[in-house]
């Protein structure tokens, strides 16, 4: 019993100590301390619990709008796919005349889990985007870190040669056509190289060296040349992440979050010396993973590499979390999308501490924290495009020591399910609610 009530006391402690850090968030000015954390920092890594909520889009768009406006933020850059983001991108800054409205641009992503992108949140920070850029001088981009688009990138690659460059359509043709035999499908070309040491790396990186030796800006250039080389990047590291994919393990992961590094470092080049991005991934590549059970598996991210790689003032990271709601998912993977209950936060875990404070949403802004002692490893939830209710308890928690991982977090205490566009019937008008301003 005494034993018990030791741990009582200091989780009391804990929600103490959690309340004196903690700052209301009710409307965009709340996050004013945030802002002032963030100073002259290049790199904002925006992060969150799920991918299915709708407040952690609603409150990074309304974040990022204020980065854009106030600290001169040059693009934002999502865990996406290339070739969809780049479209969003031209939508934005007004290359396509021809694209419609947002919905239309975003209801063309096919890659499950399309709600990750294809929803009202993201339609309501598009048309900001675009009604910005209209205005304004230096545009501001949209684009894809992710590596998934083996087929997509590789298409997007010929369609470009075709129109600026035929010479070299023979040699991305060549490249294709060593996927075709596996039906557009990166599990049957992971699984027969698993098997068969033929694999198609020699042609991808070999056209990769050609568009980067042969294309070249032009004087009007609308970045279509930077996509297209980022195309053939992609394939490269695509090509590796499946091949990796039938021996399990971490190399997956780490190549994947290693081509998102180089991605947001690449985007940066292209915006200039004064560029500075934004980051929007679940907080399992945002948040440092040396502060997290990540590391003990050898596993690497986003967030550890921008600090590795960047002074600590030029990197911020921002994770969110929230203890009960809803939120769109999947039951297994390439599942119907749905709408299901996020059941209260698991007790003693971070969600737990942060819901029985005294404010209900808050901004903790985790610098601010004098002493670690009582800010030890406990689970910090993570709910994936796979999600199972029944059984969240046993494999949902990220071990994690939170002013580790994080420099501020926003803590929503309930929230609601993200409002995909792919739905039956499909809406073509936003819901009343639209576009959710705080």
């Amino acid at each position: 019993m005494r034993r018990v009530g030791v741990i009582e006391q200091a989780t009391a402690t804990l929600v103490e100590q959690m309340d004196d850090l903690a700052y209301k968030l009710v409307i965009a000015d709340d996050l004013d301390p945030l802002m002032e954390r963030i100073g002259s920092a290049q790199y904002v890594l925006l992060g969150e619990a799920s991918h299915g909520t709708s407040e952690f889009y609603t409150w990074r768009n309304v974040l990022s709008q204020r980065l854009i406006l106030e600290k001169g933020f040059s693009f934002i850059a999502v865990e996406g796919d290339w070739p969809d983001c780049y479209r969003v991108n031209r939508y934005i800054k007004g290359y396509d005349r021809a694209a419609g409205q947002a919905y239309d641009v975003l209801h063309a992503f096919e890659r499950w889990p399309t709600w990750m992108w294809a929803n009202w949140e993201i339609v309501a920070l598009a048309e900001w985007l675009r009604e910005h850029n209209e205005v304004c001088q230096d545009k501001i981009g949209f684009y894809g870190l992710d590596v998934y688009s083996l087929w997509e990138s590789m298409q997007a690659i010929i369609d470009y040669l075709q129109q600026n460059y035929p010479d070299l359509v023979q040699a991305a043709r060549r490249a294709y056509g060593c996927f075709e035999p596996y039906n557009t499908s990166p599990e049957q070309y992971a699984q027969f190289t698993a098997f068969v040491p033929e694999s198609c790396e020699e042609e991808v990186i070999r056209l990769l060296a050609r568009i980067r030796h042969e294309v070249q800006p032009f004087p009007d250039d609308d970045e279509s040349a930077f996509s297209a080389e980022q195309n053939a990047l992609v394939a490269v590291d695509a090509e590796r992440y499946y091949r990796a994919m039938v021996h399990g393990g971490t190399e997956t992961w780490n190549i994947r979050d290693t081509h998102m590094m180089e991605t947001l470092g690449r985007l940066m080049q292209l915006h200039g010396p004064e560029a500075k991005g934004i980051v929007w991934a679940h907080n399992t590549h945002i948040g440092d993973a040396r502060a997290t059970d990540m590391a003990r598996e050898g596993m690497v991210n986003i967030g550890q590499l921008a600090r590795e790689q960047h002074r600590a003032d030029d990197v911020v990271l921002v994770g969110f979390s929230s203890h009960r709601g809803t939120v769109i998912a999947g039951k297994e993977w390439g599942a119907p999308m749905q709408r299901m209950d996020v059941p209260p936060a698991r007790e003693d875990t971070w969600e737990d501490i942060l819901h029985r404070g005294d404010l209900r949403d808050k901004l903790i802004v985790l610098n601010h924290v004098h002493s670690a002692e009582a800010f030890q490893e406990r689970g910090h939830r993570a709910i994936g495009v796979v999600y199972d209710p029944r059984w969240e308890s046993l494999g949902n928690y990220v071990p994690t020591v939170l002013p580790e991982r994080y420099d501020a977090l926003l803590h929503i205490d309930e929230t609601q399910a993200l409002h995909p566009l792919h739905i039956t019937p499909v809406k073509t008008t936003p819901p009343d609610t639209y576009p959710w301003g705080l």
